[in-house]
This record gives C-alpha cells, sequence and structure tokens, in this order.
C-alpha cells in the first residue's frame, strides 16, 4: 500500500528566537491629557505688563487643582517680559499639584516629558541584550529621544538598532561582548 508523503510544514518565527529585545519610544511617550499648558498671559495687566502685586492676588485665587498629577508647561505667548522671580512664584503654586514643571510651550512639552521618561528607565534590563529601537510609528518621537535612548544604551547593550525587528539599521555594536 502506497503512503503518500506529507511533510509538515513547521512556520518559525525568527525574530521571536532572534534574542532582539524591541524597544517603542511612544510606551514612554506622555499620555493624553497628562500635558497642559500655564500661560501667564491672562496673568498680565493689559496683557502685557506684569504687575506684581495685582499678579500675586491673581496667583492666590487661581484653581491649582486643575494640575493635579499633570505635567505643566509654563509659558507666556504675550510679547512682554516676564521676570525670573513670576516663573519661581507660578512653581511655587504649582509644586503640590503638578507631576513636573517645564518652561515650555504646548508643542515641546510632550518631548519634554519623554526625554524625563527616557532619563528614568532602567537601562540594566538592556545590558547585555540586542536592542531594536522601533522607528515609525504614529507619535510624533522627535530626534532628540533617539539620540537620548541611544547615548543611553551603548554603555549597556551588546547592540543597538533602528526600525523593526524584521528589518534593522545596525547603529551599535559592542565588539567586547561574548556572542
Amino acid at each position: 500500500m502506497f503512503k503518500p508523503f506529507v511533510m509538515e510544514e513547521i512556520i518559525v518565527n525568527k525574530v521571536s528566537e532572534s534574542g532582539l529585545v524591541s524597544l517603542d519610544l511612544a510606551a514612554y511617550y506622555p499620555a493624553e491629557g497628562s500635558t497642559v499648558v500655564f500661560d501667564l498671559k491672562p496673568f498680565l495687566f493689559m496683557e502685557l505688563i506684569l504687575k506684581e502685586k495685582d499678579f500675586r492676588e491673581q496667583l492666590k485665587v487661581h484653581d491649582w487643582t486643575q494640575y493635579n498629577g499633570k505635567f505643566v508647561a509654563v509659558t507666556c505667548t504675550a510679547d512682554a517680559v516676564i521676570p525670573i522671580w513670576a516663573y519661581m512664584l507660578v512653581a511655587s503654586n504649582l509644586q503640590p499639584f503638578a507631576k513636573a514643571v517645564f518652561v515650555s510651550n504646548e508643542k515641546d512639552i510632550k518631548e519634554k516629558v519623554l526625554l524625563r521618561n527616557i532619563e528614568g528607565l532602567n537601562f540594566e534590563e538592556f545590558a547585555g541584550k540586542r536592542v531594536v529601537v522601533k522607528g515609525c510609528g504614529e507619535l510624533p518621537i522627535s530626534e532628540s529621544a533617539y539620540l537620548a535612548i541611544t547615548f543611553k544604551l551603548r554603555s549597556v547593550a551588546k547592540s543597538i538598532m533602528y526600525g523593526e525587528p524584521c528589518s534593522t539599521v545596525p547603529i551599535f555594536k559592542n565588539r567586547n561582548v561574548e556572542k
């Protein structure tokens, strides 16, 4: 009796077997609603001049609880000269509520938070590993973030690549680490 030869096709995921660690910077991007802007402009006399007494009074009655747990970008959208102590007063009022404060604008606050989150990573978890820093995505990850992650990873990673695990661009290889 004839037995047909049937070969079972086994699908092997070569990416998962490669030992690559994928690092998606979008995971460290600030969550929607976690950043807000505090604009000094409405606190200025005629939106042009900072009068200390009036400024202090307005700060006293301002609802600071709206910044609870948020990253706050302090800015002034008016073309006015703002003394340094004004920023210090705002920071002092924000401190019990805000997660962190930055002199920034609405556009740049997310990048600053992303860089802060990268700085706070435990890079020892990447020690001796082959790391792929994910390339394309829907969030606007800046060049600064890729620069920062590469700078930090280089001292611990076996290798650093950019892109997707199936298609990478080599960035760094530590020749002193065994294969």
